[in-house]
């Protein structure tokens, strides 16, 4: 089953995109309700985890797509690039190709959509049969789901990466509970300061900090790869965010299943 994006959890950019500029751009107006507030964090450590330059296209150079005969055909979010190749060169799914979009799109979640319609356009003409979209519902509110259904395709399971990782099914039925936690996977932890202080300035404004993060209790790091310094990376996060920490080793969890069991060989071949 695809589940759609659980309103109630850490997902739908495109419904907080709005909330994000009144608060930063608007930073003496009354905050909203603690739980938009929550949100409104949630969707700056999804922009800024996905905020890999534009050169992450090259994973989708001609170099990996030759010969599209008997080849599964990946198009990914380019921020979940470097586990798809992982989880290709551990597995051996040398059958399996990868063309990604740019990260930064989940900023513009519109953007999304018609960009996976053109380039599955253009993966059927070059002869791919077999297409796989590496996008969870990324706040797209519906449209990649629709695009799956008119084209006869899959995408990964859950709403976002951060389900995908932990395997969805428990991550959705364990979000509500933890509704204050701070998600970070490798990818926002070595780029912390480049994904997070930065681009809000705490380092500047540290008042900022409270503001957005006043309601979180804990830092949770879902690593994808066991690290010693990314470990250590993520707790000094929750130490500058002055948040518990808490370490959970998922491994690629349903990112790994699923490429796994679109790549299989049909009929046994």
């Amino acid at each position: 089953m695809r589940l759609r994006g659980d309103p109630n959890c850490v997902d739908g950019i495109g419904r907080i995109l709005a909330h994000v500029r009144l608060v930063l751009l608007q930073p003496t107006r009354v905050m909203p309700d603690a739980r938009r507030t929550l949100a409104i964090a949630s969707f700056l450590k999804i922009m800024t985890a996905n905020s890999v330059n534009d050169g992450d296209q090259v994973f989708g150079s001609a170099s990996l797509r030759r010969g599209a005969a008997g080849k599964v055909h990946v198009i990914a979010c380019g921020a979940i690039a470097r586990e798809i190749l992982a989880v290709k060169a551990l597995n051996g799914l040398d059958h399996l190709t990868l063309e990604c979009l740019p990260a930064i799109w989940h900023v513009w979640p519109d953007r999304i959509a018609p960009s996976l319609r053109q380039k599955i356009a253009e993966a059927r003409a070059e002869g791919h049969e077999k297409i796989f979209i590496g996008y969870a519902e990324c706040g797209t509110q519906g449209e990649i789901d629709r695009i799956c259904r008119e084209e006869g395709i899959e995408r990964l399971s859950g709403p976002h990466c951060y389900a995908f990782f932990t395997g969805t099914e428990k991550f959705l039925a364990e979000c509500e509970s933890e509704f204050t936690a701070f998600y970070l996977t490798d990818l926002i932890t070595r780029q912390f300061e480049a994904f997070v202080i930065e681009p809000l300035k705490l380092d500047r404004h540290p008042e900022i900090r409270d503001m957005v993060f006043g309601n979180y209790t804990k830092i949770v790091y879902l690593a994808q790869t066991e690290d010693a310094e990314l470990q250590a990376k993520a707790k000094w996060a929750a130490d500058y965010l002055k948040l518990a920490y808490e370490y959970r080793f998922t491994g690629y969890g349903d990112l790994e299943h699923e490429l796994k069991a679109v790549a299989a060989p049909r009929n046994g071949g």
